[in-house]
């Protein structure tokens, strides 16, 4: 098959949906398919070029240190795309993993040579919108407008417009919508998106899944005792050293993601573990500024992909604190499939975790406080709960492929009838 995927940025720039695109490219591409990638050009330094798997589309940055750009869905992109394909094999079939401006463009291309779509919704767009400005209100309706002028003509006209109008736009052109989790499929059933929804998770690098698992394996037993003075337990007969727990917290520093209730909580709660934070953003002096009440916090900044893996996987937790934003959320994820437990904070993750986890109660400081302190006395006890196997198995890359390559045939099939 030749597929193209779509999407708002380009595969070299930062991001989740970009690092699951590129994985599922490669993966793809190890089972034979012919991929290519439309996205707008990048203008950093970082830009790639001379790739022939790759069409930059024209665009402009969007962000003040260039890293994101935009391209503007509409006939001078249309040609563009058209002359680009015109020398490449027949496209047999359009991935749409765009939410703006790329899955427009996408939904415009298959549209006007009659090729299937496959699109897979990223990003619930109300919550989204909600957590990057006050205006969102306001935003959503013109957003909407830019959506039925931009794919006018293709699918029945969708009315309204709140951030569910807009996803059911979207899902017009689509001959299967595919959603990361199972709560946010629902949503999507539930919204009238599309009938059903299939789930298929982002998936994790299985050879990248197999290093970590080898590296931590072979890591030392004093390089995993990591023993301290304040960490130790007091028996009868004397005092016998007890390494403290360690939880990490990763992810971006914005108040969707509520790192600030997390280290109010630890504060809170003063439990003896180690805290470490992993990631940047806005409120990362407001979160320094709060952790100075618990010494063991430690903040490591971004870190690689790699070395994000390795922290999680050193770890005796991972904490997750969004509450319904995410439409997967991977790092609980990523947590199950290196055998590390999560303190979760979102009832849906919670479920499609299936367990391995602590949960918290709601969404106030003092139950996470509570349950950090419970997960603390469960890990020293040796009572720390197991992540379920099949989730780990399951969030691997090449069964996240096989589960899309089953979808695509389908969708081919279908359009063959």
């Amino acid at each position: 098959m030749h597929i193209v995927f779509f999407g708002d940025q380009h595969l070299a720039s930062l991001g989740g949906a970009q690092v699951s695109m590129r994985l599922q490219k490669q993966y793809l591409e190890r089972a034979g398919h012919t991929v290519t990638v439309v996205a707008p050009k990048m203008h950093t330094a970082r830009a790639v070029g001379g790739d022939p798997s790759f069409v930059d589309l024209p665009s402009i940055p969007i962000t003040v240190d260039r890293e994101y750009s935009m391209s503007w869905p509409g006939r001078r992109t249309d040609r563009f795309l058209d002359r680009a394909f015109a020398s490449r094999p027949r496209v047999d079939l359009v991935h749409v993993q765009g939410d703006f401006w790329g899955a427009f463009i996408g939904h415009r291309f298959a549209h006007r040579h009659g090729i299937p779509v496959v699109h897979t919704m990223h990003n619930r767009v109300d919550v989204g919108m909600a957590a990057v400005t006050p205006l969102h209100r306001q935003v959503l309706p013109v957003l909407n407008l830019w959506r039925r002028t931009a794919m006018r003509g293709i699918g029945p006209r969708v009315p309204g417009g709140d951030g569910w109008a807009f996803l059911r736009g979207l899902a017009q052109g689509a001959s299967a919508v595919t959603a990361p989790s199972g709560h946010f499929a629902r949503r999507l059933e539930q919204h009238e998106a599309f009938p059903s929804v299939d789930v298929v998770w982002n998936g994790i690098d299985d050879d990248l899944l197999a290093s970590v698992r080898a590296e931590h394996a072979a890591e030392t037993p004093s390089e995993a005792q990591d023993t301290t003075r304040e960490g130790v337990s007091h028996a009868e007969g004397g005092v016998s050293p007890r390494r403290r727990p360690r939880f990490v917290w990763l992810g971006r520093m914005s108040p969707e993601k509520r790192l600030l209730p997390f280290l109010h909580a630890v504060v809170r709660s003063q439990v003896d573990a180690q805290i470490e934070i992993i990631g940047g953003g806005g409120q990362m002096r407001a979160a320094e500024r709060i952790a100075r009440g618990h010494a063991g916090v430690r903040f490591a900044g971004r870190l690689s992909y790699a070395d994000t893996l390795a922290r999680i996987a050193a770890a005796d937790a991972v904490v997750q604190t969004s509450i319904g934003f995410e439409t997967q959320g991977m790092t609980p994820f990523e947590a199950a499939a290196l055998g590390t437990p999560t303190v979760v904070s979102d009832p849906d993750i919670a479920a499609e975790l299936r367990g391995g986890l602590w949960a918290v109660p709601d969404a106030s400081v003092a139950a996470l406080a509570e349950t950090l302190t419970r997960a603390a006395a469960d890990i020293v006890a040796g009572r720390a709960p197991v992540p379920v196997p099949e989730v780990a198995e399951e969030f691997r890359q090449s069964s996240r492929t096989a589960a899309m390559i089953e979808i695509y045939e389908r969708v081919l099939a279908g359009d063959r009838a």
